[in-house]
């Protein structure tokens, strides 16, 4: 049987969620969780999008073909034992055998969550990232509307990029402040290592008044990661999860992280 996963996991103390001989990393944790439960050598997984060193999952998706039968509710409460306390499987659900956590998947949705603040985050620290300039609305949605649609993304895109392209499809960047704290939500068909961290570096650029909007399509258009702004830290920046067919019936949602500003 396929089984689907949703995961979340503080990515703070991780080199990311793609296993690694070092074996720090989400992935590895939960295949050594998983086969535990299991009582098997081995259990392997594939995820729906793969997160960078020291960025947050609130909705991982991954499947595994389970090599025993256990409840739905069992894949849940048996992993979370061997799991640590920054990892969580949230839910269990048998998928069919054609589905792919990353194939399958229409679309991703993430989330990087700011604090403007002239003093550094403490208890919000690796969990936000923090400008100490003012930022202004306005101009970033302006620099923003810049990135909608498809493009080649190649000024936004990390050297190590192993995407067999760089043209993806922006559907939406969304802007938004509750107090000293900015959400920046993103959703595309897929995206590139660091794209998101690079577009952040830039929208933060205009923000401050340091570039204006237009600047946004002169960066894009270059096709050049050099003349972009410097990648921003990955510590506010979280998976919100992946969109699938509505007839497969798995949760966009996870509501125990409502707490989410904005």
């Amino acid at each position: 049987m396929r089984i689907a996963l949703g995961v979340s996991y503080l990515g703070t103390a991780y080199q990311g969620w793609q296993s690694q001989p070092g074996g720090q990393t989400v992935q590895d944790r939960l295949e050594r969780a998983l086969a535990t439960f299991a009582d098997v050598p081995t259990i392997a997984t594939l995820c729906a999008g793969r997160t960078d060193a020291g960025v947050h999952g609130l909705n991982q998706v991954v499947h595994f073909d389970a090599p025993v039968e256990r409840a739905m509710n069992s894949w849940v409460r048996g992993t979370n034992r061997y799991l640590p306390d920054d990892i969580a499987v949230q839910w269990a659900l048998p998928v069919p055998a054609t589905f792919h956590a990353r194939n399958s998947a229409r679309s991703r949705r993430y989330a990087y969550v700011l604090l403007e603040s002239p003093v550094r985050p403490s208890v919000e620290a690796g969990r936000v990232g923090w400008v100490f300039r003012p930022l202004a609305l306005e101009p970033m949605q302006r620099a923003a509307h810049h990135l909608l649609g498809e493009h080649d993304f190649s000024s936004f895109r990390a050297a190590q990029c192993q995407a067999l392209s760089p043209v993806k499809h922006l559907y939406r960047i969304d802007i938004g402040r509750r107090g000293p704290y900015w959400r920046f939500d993103f959703e595309a068909n897929a995206f590139l290592h660091h794209m998101i961290r690079n577009i952040m570096g830039c929208l933060i650029a205009v923000g401050q008044g340091l570039r204006p909007p237009d600047w946004m399509a002169t960066v894009r258009d270059a096709r050049n990661r050099e003349i972009a702004a410097p990648t921003f830290a990955p510590d506010g920046l979280y998976f919100l999860g992946p969109v699938y067919d509505a007839d497969l019936g798995l949760p966009r949602h996870t509501p125990a992280f409502d707490w989410l500003p904005l």
